[in-house]
């Protein structure tokens, strides 16, 4: 039998794992609505059409999207990927939509520095004056479906292009699925020139269905709501902890330890290696992101594209691995500006983590900031900057 969003969510009722939930039902319904549309649109044994969606023959427009809103913990993210998991095609795309401008910027630079020539060789039409239709077209010959998760404007060069970019995907026949803490007409609220953006909150309201989960459950901070979020000293028993807390966190099982997927960020053309991620919750040892020589745009890249983080196995600093604690330093600042939730071991209690050296007042703004971090109006504060 064909796995679909409806199957999946009952099951998942019917598992205890989720409570019954007028809200996330309509969410449900309506990717299912979706999940079946997209399967009578493709050409049986064929490649998606990639302007247009045909049925039996016959062309018709895509069908709709979905935008899917509310505060945190209501279980949007985790409905995209019931509805993303079981959409039986290959040409879809699920990204976190910091990720996906990253992306988009990247290759409106490499446009603008490439000669002509060059844009030959790497696939431009030598007709491509204006890069972002050419950007939406090359999108559009690999990805009928986006998925786009924790969707939020806040950069002007971002609110600038979002228009013209999304009206181009449209017109290539793009599917798009969107998760977001903001209803569409609070996107980019108060950001400068407003009025420029205006046009695309006008799209998204007719080409996707907007849907509201505003559940007074918060699911995300019921999961961590009594846990612990620093654990000392570095041993089996808090590793163990952490450990439980992310499967708890990300739906999984202890049995899945193995199966528990690693990411890639790319990060300024870098590439940023995660080992353990799922369903926004990444896990780093210290030494990786500390020990490495990153940087702040490392750290944001993570912020925006994580609400949890787990880092195991923090040193205690002093004068003599002061390095690693001006990256730790940096790393909090990122976390705490964006809400990221921080669970961690290390090796000492909290007040003791700074043994003394050069950077003793500075470091104290960071225990401050890992002291509030641990408390309840942190923990249920959403994603992302409080704009």
């Amino acid at each position: 039998m064909q796995k679909n969003p409806e199957s999946e969510y009952n099951a998942l009722l019917c598992a205890g794992e989720l409570k019954p939930d007028a809200d996330q039902a309509k969410a449900v319904a309506a990717l299912d609505r979706l999940h079946r549309d997209l399967i009578g649109c493709r050409t049986t044994g064929k490649k998606w059409p990639v302007r247009l969606f045909h049925w039996l023959g016959s062309e018709k427009s895509a069908p709709k999207g979905i935008y899917l809103y509310g505060g945190v913990g209501r279980g949007k993210s985790m409905l995209m990927d019931l509805f993303y998991a079981t959409i039986p095609i290959t040409s879809k795309k699920r990204v976190h939509f910091h990720e996906f401008m990253l992306d988009i910027h990247a290759r409106l630079k490499d446009w603008h520095e490439f000669s002509v020539r060059e844009r030959a060789q790497q696939g431009w039409r030598a007709s491509d004056v204006d890069p972002i239709p050419s950007i939406a077209r090359k999108l559009a010959d690999t990805t009928m479906l986006l998925c786009f998760d924790e969707f939020q404007v806040t950069d002007i060069a971002d609110a600038m292009i979002l228009t013209r970019l999304f009206n181009a995907l449209f017109a290539q026949g793009v599917v798009v699925v969107i998760t977001s803490n903001r209803p569409p007409d609070d996107l980019y609220l108060n950001g400068l020139n407003r009025q420029r953006f205006l046009p695309f909150i006008q799209q998204i309201k007719e080409r996707l269905e907007i849907i509201s989960l505003e559940s007074p459950i918060d699911y995300r901070y019921n999961r961590l709501k009594g846990a612990q979020t620093y654990y000392f000293p570095i041993n089996e028993a808090t590793t163990a902890e952490l450990s439980a807390t992310f499967f708890r966190l990300t739906d999984r099982s202890i049995e899945d330890r193995n199966k528990v997927p690693s990411e890639e960020l790319n990060v300024q053309g870098r590439t940023l290696f995660v080992p353990k991620a799922a369903r926004g919750v990444a896990v780093f040892s210290f030494k990786r992101l500390c020990a490495n020589p990153l940087g702040a745009a490392d750290y944001l890249a993570i912020a925006r594209t994580y609400h949890t983080v787990i880092m195991v196995a923090i040193p205690q600093f002093n004068q003599e691995n002061n390095s690693e604690a001006k990256r730790f330093m940096h790393l909090i600042d990122a976390l705490y500006e964006n809400g990221v939730k921080f669970l961690c071991s290390a090796a000492v209690p909290l007040q003791s983590l700074y043994a003394g050296g050069e950077i003793s007042f500075e470091f104290e703004r960071t225990i401050s900031r890992l002291m509030e971090m641990q408390s309840k109006s942190y923990l249920a504060r959403g994603h992302g900057k409080n704009l």
